[in-house]
């Protein structure tokens, strides 16, 4: 049986697109080390309102299939690798069963069924194995009322000075700030 048989279509496709994300992974941490920009970043933000009954259920479908605990891209790696694999021995045993592999469409029906919920099986130790992303970034706004040293320069009125604030972290951050009091100047030190 051939991965390039009309009825593996689907899941040599799969596999293609899943060689694609990783010469693509490859040749960004490539340009990444060789200094050259390739980054694309594109940031979205949506604020949806949802039905708090039916957060649970999302949240559970999403952890079912593994969404969440690993890296987008290490999951859809994940998912087109194991939907290749069920759909290829699905019809493999198909064949060998009957006589002939099943129709395109049924076979990739059941392997993409089959494959969420084996992904989110995979996903889980695959969460715990990579390390996590963490941050002690905080806003801006989480530092306005905090007590800062004035490093240089006389705050003023629009006439900032540079000075230094400690988060709830401890991290030390070099802001620009002015006295609240218009009529207020702030001495450095």
């Amino acid at each position: 049986m051939s991965l390039f048989a009309d009825h593996n279509l689907p899941f040599a496709i799969a596999l293609g697109i899943m060689v694609l994300l990783a010469v693509a992974q490859v040749l960004g941490v490539s340009d990444m080390l060789d200094g050259t920009d390739a980054d694309i970043d594109i940031d979205i933000d949506l604020d949806a309102d949802t039905d708090v009954s039916t957060v649970g259920a999302v949240d559970g479908l999403m952890s079912f299939i593994g969404l969440g605990r690993v890296p987008f891209t290490i999951w859809l790696a994940s998912f087109l690798f194991i939907f290749a694999g069920i759909g290829v021995s699905t019809q493999m045993f198909a064949e060998s069963l009957t006589g002939s592999p099943l129709y395109v469409w049924l076979a990739a029906l059941i392997a993409g069924g089959a494959a969420l919920p084996v992904n989110g099986i995979v996903a889980r130790p695959l969460g715990a194995i990579l390390p996590q992303d963490e941050t002690t970034a905080v806003s801006i706004k989480s530092l306005v009322g905090r007590r800062a040293e004035i490093l240089d320069g006389t705050a003023r009125a629009a006439s900032p000075a540079r000075a230094r604030v400690r988060d709830y972290h401890g991290q030390a951050h070099n802001v620009m700030v002015e006295p609240h009091d218009q009529t207020e100047e702030l001495q450095a030190g």
